[in-house]
């Protein structure tokens, strides 16, 4: 039962005509059309008018999406390719093809997953995660408040769910209230803790859905988690940027012999210990509160050493005047990775930096391992888990290497 009446909002129509540029990308799917693409507009539109999208020329429907005038990003399409009918059984059909991407993982002993993907499965600028029978879903834009009636029924159903508690980013929660939805809200049901416990390949973890970052967790790394633990066995560790212990914990149930968790939010690795109390193990779990970098220097000026490092900082481009920066710091890491790793060690690099490409990553880490006197092998790279699907370009954020060394 919905704990409030989910808003009625009446979107208007409005008719957009795209320039060449603007064309080319919608037929190809792309599902962003920016401001500079649009030569006209038939009358001025509101957050969430759906926009049925006209070609340059031949004033053919090559597209419907959602006007939101806030956004450099100035419609987020739904469909391309013609006109189609925005109602219930448009979405309930994009939940469920979303839904039969993830049955793989779901059999599995997994119970937490990545739902929607934002605009990967066709809804641009919303998250849903599920952990155990909770529905977190997080709103990026106000584009979605008149159309949420229309799917939060189906998405409770696709995820057998009991509860669902809704999200806001910085930017609407600037707002305080939307139609008497504010952040953090439980919409369905009722959540007798926010600190939900969930399970990922068989390992314990807990969110907290009302305050955590995003919706709690970051679900994305899961199949790297467990790799990294399956390489654990006896082994020291050491998890550098480990926020709340996803590699830690992995590793240590997976038979580490010592893992070291170091962040810079004491909140976030007193998570991490509770975390680790959701699971038993031999090994013994140390967490150290500060920056990264200085602790790394710290390590190496007392030639201290462990036989796997993990590295996975946040974002360092937040925007493109960040990108050369950010390559800087990944440099870096990599060099005092390469120190931190004992003799025939692991060390695991990664990066969120949707503006750094794999590509550019990966040359990267290889450049900086290449003019070490060490001997290595790269063993794996991996991108996104397999409930973080990528239809387009700038939906690829999250890249992963593994390099093994000899000596």
């Amino acid at each position: 039962m919905f704990t409030i009446p989910l808003p009625k909002i009446q979107p208007n129509t409005i008719a957009v005509k795209l320039s060449a540029a603007g064309e080319r990308s919608v037929r190809k799917g792309h599902p962003w059309v920016f401001s500079d693409s649009i030569i006209k507009i038939n009358k001025e539109g509101q957050s969430g008018d759906l926009a049925i999208v006209f070609s340059h020329n031949k004033n053919q429907v090559i597209g419907v999406g959602l006007f939101d005038p806030n956004s450099p990003i100035r419609i987020k399409m739904l469909a391309s390719g013609g006109g189609v009918i925005i109602n219930s059984e448009f979405f309930s059909e994009k939940i469920n093809q979303a839904y039969s991407l993830r049955v793989p993982l779901l059999k599995t002993n997994t119970n937490s997953y990545r739902l929607i993907h934002g605009e990967n499965d066709g809804f641009p600028g919303l998250i849903a995660d599920v952990y155990a029978r909770v529905l977190v879903i997080k709103l990026y834009s106000e584009i979605w408040f008149p159309y949420l009636e229309l799917f939060i029924n189906h998405l409770i159903k696709v995820s057998d769910c009991e509860c669902v508690v809704l999200r806001l980013n910085r930017k609407l929660q600037r707002r305080k209230e939307y139609y008497g939805l504010t952040e953090g809200q439980v919409l369905y049901g009722d959540l007798e803790n926010e600190v939900v416990q969930f399970i990922e390949h068989g390992v314990h973890f807990s969110a907290n859905v009302i305050k955590g970052h995003k919706t709690g967790y970051f679900l994305d790394h899961r199949h790297n988690r467990k790799h990294v633990g399956e390489l654990s066995d006896g082994k020291t560790v050491l998890d550098l940027f480990s926020y709340v212990g996803g590699f830690s914990i992995h590793a240590l149930v997976n038979g580490a012999k010592k893992v070291t968790s170091v962040d810079i939010s004491k909140q976030a690795l007193k998570i991490a210990l509770a975390n680790g109390n959701l699971n038993s193990f031999p090994g013994k779990h140390i967490t150290i509160t500060g920056d990264a970098f200085e602790i790394m220097q710290k390590f190496i000026s007392e030639k201290t050493t462990f036989e796997l490092v993990i590295i996975d900082p946040p974002s360092f481009a937040k925007n493109k005047k960040d990108i050369e920066m950010a390559k800087k710091k990944y440099t870096l890491l990599a060099e005092l990775g390469v120190k931190l790793t004992d003799k025939k060690g692991l060390l695991v690099l990664a990066s969120c930096s949707s503006r750094v490409t794999a590509s550019e990553f990966f040359a990267l880490n290889e450049s900086v391992l290449n003019a070490q006197s060490r001997t290595y092998r790269i063993a794996l790279t991996t991108q996104h888990d397999m409930d973080h699907p990528i239809n387009f370009e700038e939906g690829a954020y999250l890249k992963t290497g593994y390099y093994f060394f000899s000596k």
